[in-house]
């Protein structure tokens, strides 16, 4: 009996090509798309992930492979599990991903439970990264894609054992030219469809704007600090501020002013020159280790604090079960609280946490 394989399909050409490669190897394959929004939940707009257009681009992909596609509704837990927490998170002035929960709570989360009903042995997705098994340290391996330009482990860092040892990603040793080729050739419609930017659930950026919608009431307003508690004048509430903005202030200073720092306790948003935003040591929580069960000793790894920063050498300490302290060769600019970390060895990732 052929092994059956549920397939995350949000619409992209990504999974598309996912589930194309999933059938080449002979799975008995069925599609899967999460339907995210309901109404009374801000409706995706085009572009993003989650849009009534990807939905149908799914079905269609999965129409043209001859395989069966289901929808599930995960719109009250993807408002529970990413859009609440977005918001808590700025009211409590961090600076949350709502990507890394969307792929805890809804993909490896939900869906994989909704797998397990089916009978489905596997899980497998478009993301751009790798799974191996490493037979000397009996463990699974998430590493890095082939594209770096593409790889996304670092969304991935939460992965469990038993997760891994269940989950396929077709594209990880393929660049995104070599997908979009096989989509052209497969015929597929949505082979030049552009990559989903931005959070899915939040218009053109304006985070603000958003959370004060979902909550129904504005922000308390506060002060700008210096670093030395003098107030430099008003602002329209914390959550329209992160750490290491510049822009949109709406202050009229003598020189340039850098968000440091928020305080939700105060209500107070501390301002300083951009040499402040320079920091050596984060802490983090919440961890997930996945290539050893701990860390024993101080380790030499490479650390990302944001998917867009290049990884910095650091010494990584494990100081209790759930607590990560970090130190790095060279200062890091903006370290924002609520971010991933991320730790590597190489193409291997070691684990991560969230920055407290």
């Amino acid at each position: 009996m052929k092994s059956k394989a549920l397939i995350a399909m949000s619409g992209g050409v990504d999974s598309s090509v996912a589930a194309a490669q999933m059938m080449d190897l002979g799975y008995d394959c069925v599609g899967a798309t999460m339907k995210l929004f309901h109404r009374g939940t801000c409706a995706p707009h085009a572009g993003v992930c989650g849009s009534p257009d990807d939905m149908e681009d799914a079905r269609r992909a999965a129409a043209a492979f001859g395989m069966p596609h289901e929808v599930f509704d995960f719109s009250e837990r993807f408002g529970d599990e990413v859009i609440a927490r977005f918001v808590r998170a700025y009211e409590r002035g961090a600076t949350p991903n709502p990507c890394v929960d969307c792929n805890r709570y809804l993909k490896f989360g939900a869906l994989f439970s909704r797998a397990k009903a089916l009978g489905c042995d596997l899980v497998a997705t478009g993301h751009y990264a790798r799974v191996e098994f490493d037979e000397k340290a009996g463990r699974y391996l998430l590493k890095k894609a082939v594209d770096e330009a593409k790889d996304q482990s670092y969304f991935l860092f939460f992965l469990s054992q038993e997760q891994l040892s269940r989950t396929v990603f077709p594209l990880g040793g393929m660049t995104k030219p070599q997908v979009r080729a096989v989509a052209q050739s497969l015929g597929l419609l949505n082979a030049e469809k552009r990559d989903s930017q931005d959070i899915c659930f939040v218009q053109n950026g304006r985070y603000a704007d958003f959370i004060e919608q979902y909550t129904g009431h504005p922000c308390q307003e506060g002060h700008f600090v210096d670093r030395a508690g003098k107030v430099l004048g008003a602002h329209k509430g914390i959550i329209h501020y992160t750490v290491g903005q510049r822009r949109g202030l709406g202050l009229s200073l003598h020189r340039p002013y850098f968000v440091c720092a928020v305080d939700p306790a105060t209500h107070t948003v501390t301002l300083g020159d951009e040499d402040d935003l320079l920091s050596s040591t984060l802490t983090a929580k919440s961890i997930n280790l996945i290539a050893l069960d701990s860390i024993e000793l101080p380790m030499r790894l490479k650390a990302k604090v944001r998917y867009r920063q290049a990884e910095q050498w650091a010494t990584v300490t494990q100081t209790d079960d759930d607590t990560l302290q970090v130190v790095f060769d060279e200062p890091l600019r903006a370290i924002a609280k609520g971010q991933a970390l991320v730790l590597y060895d190489g193409d291997i990732v070691i684990g991560g946490g969230t920055i407290q």
